[in-house]
């Protein structure tokens, strides 16, 4: 693939921007004028803890209007989000995550409603089965302690740049089939494709997005030629296999850039924000550290409830639907805030209080619900629970080393950076 040229980059990263500015002061106008709890939520410094405004969203009604945008409804009711998300009456509608026009940076399954979403669905399964998973764990213990060894004794480090980002970057390129050797650009076009689920904000961040998807581009392409002559046990392998039949050949690459971004926001957030969660509450850690192989799985699941990496989704009402008494016209959005939702007092006991004893967390909305529930869910479990039973093995004494950074996000909750010690 011939890459465009700086002019050519630059004309088209403003077609991403053009409506930037526009929808950012009406967000600021939401949050400052309205003081809307969503739009005051995903505006600085609300961003730092959103939940009590996704509270208020829940007090006001289990759906209400949006205070700003025409045909937007939202929830943040557990019961409410939960039945959206599982009903066929509403779908996501072929919505667009963030480009058009020349570049459209597509993510394939998160756009598509049955059948489609059906037909690739189907093909990505078999890349998640029992079988894969035992095999991936292995090269999760081998990854995790290999990043762990590298820490000096004694030393401080950033938890996501030594261990979160790299774990999920070389399980994805196992799974893909991209090559180790690779793994340092993939870590890189990675985070800038998961930046732009937020959208764009500037002319320099359209331009790396871009950079980014041109470079996945060319690497998923040379490697599906590399595959066609030559196949190997691996996803893309899969994918040409099916090539023709089950998947249309320009499905392959967004399917690929899906399993990247998608797979790498989940994993890197889910732990960072287990281990920030354990850091913050020092007798949950001790609670680890004390019997890491049971307790690891019950962080997992109680910090995709308590701090989720993925904070919304959305759908669209494909007819016009009731719901508790709240009618919703065919073709209105509805917001679901899955955070808002996992911490409803209705289906949790205590929600706000991050408690990896509880019993009562399975029925968090973390990975969606219905047809569009997380296919990379049980990989992305598997990850965690391992990087926390080891680094709970290895660093009982682990305690924060330096205050962490939060990304400046808004759907994505996760960490810059999370400074951490297992010394004095």
């Amino acid at each position: 693939m011939e890459r465009p040229g700086l002019i050519t980059q630059l004309g088209m990263a403003r077609s991403f921007i053009k409506d930037v500015y526009v929808a950012r002061a009406k967000t600021e106008y939401g949050a400052r004028v309205l003081r809307a709890p969503v739009a005051r939520a995903i505006t600085w410094p609300g961003r730092l803890d959103p939940y009590p405004y996704f509270d208020q969203v829940r007090d006001q009604a289990p759906l209400s209007p949006s205070p700003r945008e025409p045909n937007v409804h939202l929830s943040a009711t557990h019961d409410v989000c939960k039945h959206i998300l599982k009903s066929r009456e509403f779908g996501v509608g072929g919505r667009t995550i963030v480009g058009k026009d020349e570049v459209e940076f597509s993510m394939s399954l998160l756009e598509m409603d049955p059948p489609e979403h059906t037909r690739l669905r189907r093909v990505a399964a078999p890349a998640f089965t029992p079988r894969r998973l035992t095999a991936y764990g292995t090269t999760i213990e081998k990854t995790v302690h290999e990043r762990l060894d590298a820490v000096p004794p004694g030393a401080s480090f950033d938890l996501i740049r030594q261990l979160a980002g790299p774990l999920p970057i070389r399980i994805i390129s196992e799974l893909i089939g991209v090559p180790e050797a690779d793994d340092g650009l993939f870590l890189r076009w990675g985070t800038a494709l998961g930046s732009a689920l937020e959208g764009v904000h500037s002319l320099r961040h359209a331009q790396q997005v871009l950079s980014a998807k041109l470079g996945l581009d060319a690497m998923f392409e040379r490697l599906v030629q590399e595959r066609r002559a030559d196949p190997r046990d691996d996803m893309l392998s899969m994918l040409v296999a099916e090539e023709g039949g089950a998947v249309r050949p320009e499905e392959i690459l967004p399917l690929c850039t899906l399993l990247l971004v998608a797979g790498f926001e989940t994993t890197v957030n889910l732990i960072g924000n287990a281990v920030l969660a354990l850091m913050r509450n020092p007798d949950q850690w001790e609670l680890l550290a004390g019997d890491p192989a049971t307790y690891a799985p019950r962080v997992v699941e109680e910090t995709l409830r308590y701090d989720p990496p993925i904070q919304f989704t959305d759908r669209v009402a494909l007819q016009d639907s009731t719901i508790g008494g709240y009618d919703v016209p065919a073709g209105d959005r509805v917001l679901c805030i899955l955070a808002g939702a996992n911490r409803d007092p209705a289906r949790f006991a205590r929600p706000n209080f991050f408690d990896i004893t509880r019993t009562d967390n399975s029925d968090h909305l973390a990975f969606s619900g219905g047809v569009h529930y997380c296919v990379g869910a049980p990989l992305a479990r598997l990850e965690a629970e391992v990087a926390l039973q080891v680094l709970a093995e290895r660093m009982p004494t682990l305690h924060f080393a330096a205050k962490p950074k939060r990304r400046n996000s808004v759907t994505i909750r996760g960490l810059r950076s999370l400074p951490v010690t297992a010394g004095a």
